[in-house]
């Protein structure tokens, strides 16, 4: 009995174990949030290593869709429309796909994100695509990588990096007229409340 009663402990102790683990990923998956202009950018992508590998024209090969990192395909997510390299986007969340090349890499937003992989990718659900170019890196990026560095306040690079190469899309709000207004306005509400409040204490 004793020895019963011992056994159900220890599978109770290793069930709990496991609900709080999980098995090493091999391409870990990363969530970034960065506030942009009057929203956010969050971002949700698969982080694989280069482990030796030739990657850009073997791995990943010239001239074919890839899901921008690994596993489920990447996801963007804009609080605000934008403009992406040039193009109007609505606010909302995509799926980032990309075709490279040894030049320059085509980026691509699709309504579908949530597939795996580029497995089902359909051209048809493309919302836009961004043909930017690609420069080498001085240092390797050993871990594939999705950044949103900012330029100014309203502004900033969407950086995709991995090996030796990265490639940078533009990143605006959609009506920046409209943004510095709501900006300009949010900065008089502040005041008035500051100026009450100082006025009451």
């Amino acid at each position: 009995m004793k020895k019963l009663l011992f056994a159900i402990c220890i599978s109770a102790s290793a069930f709990s174990f496991a609900q709080d683990y999980s098995v090493p990923a091999a391409s870990p998956r990363q969530k970034v949030e960065q506030q942009f202009s009057m929203s956010k950018i969050s971002i949700d992508y698969g982080r694989p290593g280069v482990k030796g590998r030739k990657i850009f024209g073997e791995l990943v090969p010239y001239g074919q869709v890839w899901r921008a990192g690994a596993n489920s395909s990447t996801k963007v997510t804009f609080g605000q429309a934008v403009n992406f390299g040039g193009k109007m986007v609505p606010a909302g969340t995509y799926g980032l796909f990309i075709i490279p090349t040894e030049k320059d890499w085509k980026v691509i937003l699709n309504k579908d994100f949530q597939q795996w992989g580029a497995y089902t990718y359909d051209a048809k659900n493309d919302v836009v695509d961004v043909t930017v170019p690609v420069n080498k890196l001085a240092d390797k990026q050993e871990w594939f990588e999705i950044t949103i560095n900012p330029t100014d306040e309203n502004s900033g690079n969407l950086v995709i990096k991995w090996d030796m190469l990265q490639a940078e899309v533009a990143l605006k709000p959609a009506k920046p007229e409209a943004v510095t207004k709501i900006a300009e306005k949010l900065k008089e509400i502040k005041k008035i409340e500051s100026d009450a409040a100082k006025a009451k204490s």
